[in-house]
């Protein structure tokens, strides 16, 4: 078991939904944090970034930085995506190497996987087939640096360790109507809609695509229970392993939301892939599992949309 007492603890990506949650779980925690918001600290700068981790030389990084967006955002923006995330991805873990850095954990996602892989995806999944296209830029900068933790792990003796989200939600989610994840997308149109008594919503897609959703705190958890009880150089994947599909996720949203008119998918625009569930045996195993029922995560996240940003 790996120890956290007294570390100095850097986690990029604070202001994110996920950096949040990670600093919300590591105050349990007896660790130092080492805080550098984006405006302190531009993780695609590599001089910045570099002479920073020498500066400050922390013990253990946890990589939740990252540009993230829905499926129209990815699609329209397959450049930004790859560059900024590689940017990232390479500035941080060798700048880690450089300053000596022995533990680090890496987020990536699980659109990592091959579109039509078997289900649920398993870690040995990877580049076993052809990407999504609608999000490729974002899944090989994540496969990057993915890999690049796994080539400094073998030529240099690191504790690099990769992790695979499933799709997140929860408090300080990105509530953009355009570049949004599915379920803070969601939330938003669905609550305009009733604010303006609209009729219908109209989604994309055909609404049958089965997702996973975990709730960002139960991430953060899972994240706390691999830096101490895994030291494996493999990537090890984090779910619920329960899953839904959009068309019911929408009305679960309409019910909670209050809406009263009709929910509608509009099929000429893109599904993306069909079935996405992860196998997660491997940090089950560890002893961890998801904790927060969809439901009652889909409700907190809305009332903290409420109280902050509607």
């Amino acid at each position: 078991m790996f120890s956290l007492d007294n570390k100095k603890i850097f986690v990029a990506g604070e202001t994110g939904i996920v950096g949040r949650a990670i600093i919300r779980a590591l105050k349990a925690q007896n660790v130092k944090i080492l805080p550098a918001t984006h405006a302190a600290l531009d993780l695609t700068h590599q001089t910045q970034t570099y002479d920073w981790l020498k500066t400050h030389q922390p013990d253990i990084i946890i990589m939740a930085a990252g540009k993230v967006g829905g499926i129209g955002a990815n699609a329209s923006d397959q450049a930004g995506f790859l560059h900024e995330n590689l940017a990232m991805a390479q500035n941080v873990i060798h700048g880690a190497y450089q300053a000596g850095v022995g533990r680090l954990l890496y987020l990536g996602s699980s659109c990592i996987y091959p579109k039509n892989a078997p289900q649920p995806l398993t870690e040995e999944a990877l580049l076993t087939g052809v990407l999504e296209p609608t999000n490729e830029g974002y899944a090989l900068a994540k496969i990057a640096g993915l890999k690049l933790c796994e080539y400094y792990n073998q030529q240099y003796g690191l504790d690099y360790i990769s992790v695979m989200p499933t799709n997140l939600y929860g408090p300080y989610d990105h509530f953009d109507p355009h570049k949004s994840h599915v379920i803070p997308a969601l939330i938003l149109k669905i609550h305009q809609a009733k604010i303006n008594n609209n009729p219908v919503v109209t989604l994309w897609g055909t609404g049958k695509p089965l997702r996973e959703f975990l709730y960002v705190d139960d991430l953060a958890q899972a994240l706390v229970h691999v830096l101490k009880d895994y030291n494996a150089p493999l990537t090890i994947n984090i779910g619920s392993g329960i899953e839904v599909t959009i068309h019911d996720l929408a009305l679960m949203l309409k019910q909670i939301i209050g809406y009263e008119g009709a929910i509608e998918f509009d099929s000429s625009k893109p599904d993306g892939t069909m079935r996405k569930v992860l196998d997660c045996s491997k940090i089950n195993a560890l002893g961890w599992n998801a904790k927060t029922p969809l439901g009652e995560g889909l409700s907190q996240t809305y009332q903290w949309f409420l109280d902050n940003i509607a």
